[in-house]
C-alpha cells in the first residue's frame, strides 16, 4: 500500500473527524445524520493514520509528491 496524500492532507482528515466525533458524542448532531457522520469521521481517522485514500488510488489523485515512499 503506497502512501498517496501528503501530511497536510492527513492531519486536516484526523482533526476534521476528531470534530465530527466530537459534535456526535456531545450530542450536537444525532439521529441517522450524526450516525452517518460518525462513520465519516472514522473513516478519515483511518485514512488519516494509514495515509492512504482508496479513492485517491481509484481516480489517480494524489497529494504526496515524494514517489520513493513505500
Amino acid at each position: 500500500m503506497k502512501i498517496n496524500m501528503s501530511k497536510a492532507d492527513r492531519v486536516i482528515r484526523v482533526i476534521v473527524a476528531a470534530i465530527l466525533a466530537t459534535l456526535y458524542f456531545k450530542d450536537v448532531i444525532g439521529g441517522l445524520v450524526g450516525f452517518i457522520l460518525l462513520l465519516l469521521a472514522i473513516v478519515l481517522a483511518i485514512t488519516g493514520v494509514f495515509g492512504y485514500c482508496p479513492l485517491y488510488s481509484i481516480f489517480g489523485f494524489q497529494t504526496n509528491n515524494n514517489e520513493d515512499k513505500y
